[in-house]
């Protein structure tokens, strides 16, 4: 006995949604990955040399890149992203813009930077140049830049960039410079965030923490007495992790030494 009419428009009804699921389950397989967290509208230069060698020092206070352990997959930042030294030690993963122009790109490829420097406006420009007050805008160490863009004549490339966790090799570490009362501490080799909130410091005869400020860059000041003391820190990174870095400077310490912990952000 054939089916009825009404039968028939329901097996078809059921076809059609069925063909329909199919489709958007394969469409959505052959998509492209999302690109939440992308930002656009910005571009990026280079400088230091086809060695980095140009961009050791800067902005953040790290000193030598490559004894610090970040090569020259670094960047100096403009004003709105440097934040006055905030940003120090962030990473940012840099892709070249192939939508604004294929030509300045080098294909399927991204590079992975952390912030160690500033890139300050031009005031000979009426603007401000590329690194003005408003514009994002990454001055990259020359090899990492050479990771994206296809030309080095060519100069800047537009690109694509968002926040990713930093990973580091070992612990955080901390070097102390200064002088009796006045205590400067460069805080190097943070993982996770990679940038401080904010930071303390207690003796080894003191139960109460001491607030630090940040000073310029990566370095955090205290003007307590605590030559030759033993030193702990509390560092809170910019996504809110706390860790306590507990008697990692000995007693008998001095000035101008570099003390590495074996604790690390996530």
């Amino acid at each position: 006995m054939a089916p009825s009419a009404p039968v028939l428009a329901a097996l078809l009804l059921l076809l059609t949604v069925s063909w329909a699921a199919l489709a958007a389950v394969a469409a959505k397989a052959n998509a492209p990955p999302p690109t939440t967290g992308w930002q656009r509208g910005a571009h990026a230069t280079f400088y230091g040399g086809a060695d980095a060698s140009g961009t050791m020092g800067g902005a953040c206070g790290y000193g030598n890149l490559y004894s610090q352990g970040y090569g020259s997959r670094t960047a100096a930042l403009s004003t709105v992203l440097f934040n006055d030294g905030a940003s120090c030690g962030q990473c940012y993963k840099i892709a070249c813009d192939r939508k604004t122009d294929p030509t300045l790109c080098k294909p399927g490829v991204t590079v992975t930077v952390t912030a160690t420097n500033f890139c300050p406006p031009n005031s000979a420009l009426p603007d401000g140049g590329w690194c003005n007050q408003q514009r994002p805008h990454f001055d990259m160490a020359q090899p990492a830049w050479e990771k994206i863009g296809s030309d080095v004549s060519t100069g800047i490339i537009p690109v694509i960039y968002q926040r990713v966790p930093c990973a580091r090799r070992g612990g955080v570490r901390f070097m102390i410079n200064g002088h009796d009362y006045f205590n400067l501490v460069l805080v190097t080799n943070v993982a996770g965030a990679g940038s401080i909130k904010s930071m303390d410091v207690r003796t080894s005869d003191s139960t109460d923490w001491m607030p630090m400020a940040r000073n310029w860059g990566a370095n955090w000041h205290s003007m307590a007495y605590l030559s030759g003391k033993r030193l702990s820190f509390r560092v809170t990174i910019t996504d809110g992790q706390t860790l306590v870095f507990t008697n990692v400077v000995p007693a008998g310490w001095i000035f101008g030494l570099t003390f590495a912990s074996k604790l690390q952000f996530k």
